[in-house]
């Protein structure tokens, strides 16, 4: 198995006239070594089943291919997903034949899109910029099988989702992402591994499935609650959560029986004690 250099990856995008676009967020890893890291700090190993999100021209799948038992590269581009296969087919050897491609949108993936014998495990990817949080969040929802992902997304965004209450950063991705795991930033990424270089740097999130916490709310309900603190994130509690409570008063009741300070903002609160607002709001 031999993976993809700068030079050949640049030749294979020549050949298929592929121009990178904004749009679809597209910046390609041409660093083996890079990739070769994400493999090592997602700590797949061969009962493992990766789902990976924006393939791409394959570096990342070249490298996680000997590694997992299957991999299922989830690709919007068409001329990339009808590409992958022949580039893994020249480079993998016998280990092409753990790949599935999926031509879709991730956003709108869900298990039946999936082959039914292998629900992925692990998320690995170096996921767009434009929509890394929204497929983040998605993914978690409606994969339950996926225990723990590895993910490399815009340096920022990787910092949003890791934060913890209390910081300045620390907002709706960080939130909704805690109800499914615990995440934490697990290294940086230069921008020079990348083709086009982006003008931002990246860095690599893990996330490990952990039970969401337990209450009588609904995730939609909990999250209706983060929506609505984050809004207007400046204001009190009491103030931001007004109109998902009906008013200001009703907004400090359901805090005051959640055991909240009404006069605490949003990013002081951990997605427990979302749970506990939600379950007590009046109906």
């Amino acid at each position: 198995m031999s993976l993809l250099g700068p030079v050949e990856i640049r030749n294979l995008a020549k050949k298929l006239d592929l121009r990178p676009t904004k749009r679809l967020g597209q910046n390609f890893v041409i660093d083996g070594g890079t990739v070769r890291r994400i493999v090592r700090v997602a700590e797949v190993g061969q009962e493992d089943t990766v789902i990976e999100i924006g393939p791409g021209l394959g570096s990342l799948t070249l490298a996680l291919l000997p590694e997992v038992r299957r991999v299922i590269a989830v690709e919007i581009d068409p001329i990339l997903a009808a590409q992958l296969p022949e580039t893994v087919a020249s480079h993998a050897g016998p280990d092409a034949e753990r790949l599935t491609v999926i031509h879709t949108d991730a956003l709108r993936v869900t298990p039946a899109d999936l082959p039914s014998e292998a629900q992925p495990t692990a998320l690995v990817a170096n996921l767009p910029y434009n929509v890394s949080v929204p497929v983040v969040l998605h993914l978690l929802e409606v994969l339950p099988t996926l225990q723990r992902g590895l993910v490399m997304v815009q340096s920022e965004v990787a910092d949003r989702l890791a934060a913890a209450p209390g910081s300045k950063i620390y907002g709706v991705p960080s939130a909704k992402a805690a109800w499914y795991a615990d995440v934490r930033r697990a290294g940086p990424v230069g921008r020079t591994v990348f083709w086009p270089i982006p003008n931002v740097d990246s860095g690599l999130v893990s996330l490990v499935r952990r039970e969401p916490p337990v209450t009588s709310a609904s995730r939609e309900e909990v999250f209706a609650v983060v929506d609505a603190a984050f809004a207007q994130r400046r204001k009190t509690l009491r103030a931001a959560l007004a109109s998902w409570a009906g008013s200001p008063a009703q907004a400090e009741a359901a805090l005051r029986k959640a055991g909240v300070d009404p006069t605490l903002r949003g990013e002081q609160l951990g997605i427990e004690d979302f749970a506990r607002i939600a379950e007590n709001r009046a109906v």
